[in-house]
Protein backbone atom coordinates (compact mmCIF):
# COMPACT_ATOMS: atom_id res chain seq x y z
CA UNK A 1 0.00 0.00 0.00
CA UNK A 2 1.32 3.32 -0.72
CA UNK A 3 2.25 5.45 1.94
CA UNK A 4 -0.31 8.54 2.49
CA UNK A 5 1.52 12.18 3.14
CA UNK A 6 0.70 14.49 5.01
CA UNK A 7 -0.18 17.94 3.60
CA UNK A 8 3.71 19.97 4.95
CA UNK A 9 5.00 16.97 3.47
CA UNK A 10 7.77 17.87 0.47
CA UNK A 11 6.07 14.42 -0.88
CA UNK A 12 2.57 15.37 -0.20
CA UNK A 13 1.95 16.37 -3.88
CA UNK A 14 4.46 13.50 -5.18
CA UNK A 15 2.12 10.57 -7.29
CA UNK A 16 3.04 7.39 -6.02
CA UNK A 17 2.16 3.35 -7.15
CA UNK A 18 1.98 0.72 -5.05
CA UNK A 19 5.57 0.67 -3.79
CA UNK A 20 7.21 3.71 -5.71
CA UNK A 21 6.99 8.00 -5.38
CA UNK A 22 6.88 9.09 -9.03
CA UNK A 23 8.51 11.85 -9.93
CA UNK A 24 9.05 14.31 -7.18
CA UNK A 25 6.72 17.01 -7.68
CA UNK A 26 7.35 19.56 -5.22
CA UNK A 27 5.23 23.04 -4.19
CA UNK A 28 6.46 25.56 -6.18
CA UNK A 29 3.83 28.15 -6.49
CA UNK A 30 3.89 32.04 -6.80
CA UNK A 31 2.29 31.02 -2.74
CA UNK A 32 4.93 29.16 -1.70
CA UNK A 33 7.97 31.07 -3.80
CA UNK A 34 8.74 35.08 -3.25
CA UNK A 35 9.14 36.25 -6.38
CA UNK A 36 11.86 38.43 -5.19
CA UNK A 37 15.34 36.39 -5.18
CA UNK A 38 19.03 37.80 -5.17
CA UNK A 39 22.49 36.44 -6.15
CA UNK A 40 24.76 35.29 -3.24
CA UNK A 41 28.15 34.23 -3.06
CA UNK A 42 28.66 30.60 -1.35
CA UNK A 43 30.39 31.15 1.80
CA UNK A 44 33.22 28.68 2.95
CA UNK A 45 31.18 27.74 5.88
CA UNK A 46 28.37 26.61 3.94
CA UNK A 47 30.89 24.63 1.30
CA UNK A 48 28.91 21.50 0.43
CA UNK A 49 26.10 21.75 2.79
CA UNK A 50 23.14 23.39 1.30
CA UNK A 51 21.42 22.72 4.09
CA UNK A 52 23.10 25.01 6.25
CA UNK A 53 22.39 27.70 4.06
CA UNK A 54 18.37 27.02 4.09
CA UNK A 55 18.29 26.98 7.83
CA UNK A 56 20.12 30.23 7.72
CA UNK A 57 18.02 31.32 5.03
CA UNK A 58 14.41 29.70 6.04
CA UNK A 59 15.01 28.56 9.76
CA UNK A 60 14.74 24.92 8.05
CA UNK A 61 17.61 23.21 6.47
CA UNK A 62 14.83 20.35 4.82
CA UNK A 63 14.23 23.14 2.59
CA UNK A 64 17.86 22.71 0.52
CA UNK A 65 15.98 21.69 -2.25
CA UNK A 66 14.49 24.88 -3.08
CA UNK A 67 17.92 26.54 -3.35
CA UNK A 68 18.86 23.70 -5.71
CA UNK A 69 15.62 23.64 -7.71
CA UNK A 70 16.83 27.61 -8.14
CA UNK A 71 20.18 26.73 -9.31
CA UNK A 72 19.60 23.53 -11.54
CA UNK A 73 21.41 24.58 -14.39
CA UNK A 74 24.62 25.09 -12.16
CA UNK A 75 24.39 22.38 -9.28
CA UNK A 76 23.91 19.04 -11.36
CA UNK A 77 25.16 17.44 -7.94
CA UNK A 78 23.29 19.30 -5.30
CA UNK A 79 26.01 18.68 -2.96
CA UNK A 80 29.82 18.23 -4.24
CA UNK A 81 28.74 21.28 -6.72
CA UNK A 82 27.54 23.37 -3.85
CA UNK A 83 30.95 24.47 -3.54
CA UNK A 84 32.18 28.44 -1.49
CA UNK A 85 33.06 30.78 -4.07
CA UNK A 86 30.06 30.10 -6.76
CA UNK A 87 27.40 32.64 -7.18
CA UNK A 88 23.59 30.99 -6.92
CA UNK A 89 20.24 32.57 -6.59
CA UNK A 90 18.07 32.35 -3.64
CA UNK A 91 14.42 33.12 -3.16
CA UNK A 92 13.64 35.59 -0.58
CA UNK A 93 11.58 33.45 1.28
CA UNK A 94 9.51 30.01 1.12
CA UNK A 95 6.42 29.17 2.45
CA UNK A 96 5.35 25.62 3.57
Amino acid sequence: MATIYKSNSNYHNTKQTYKYLDLYDPKLTIDTLSSVTYEIEVKNKYDRRPDLLAFDLYDDAALWWVIVHYNRDKLKDPINDFRAGITIVVPERYNQ
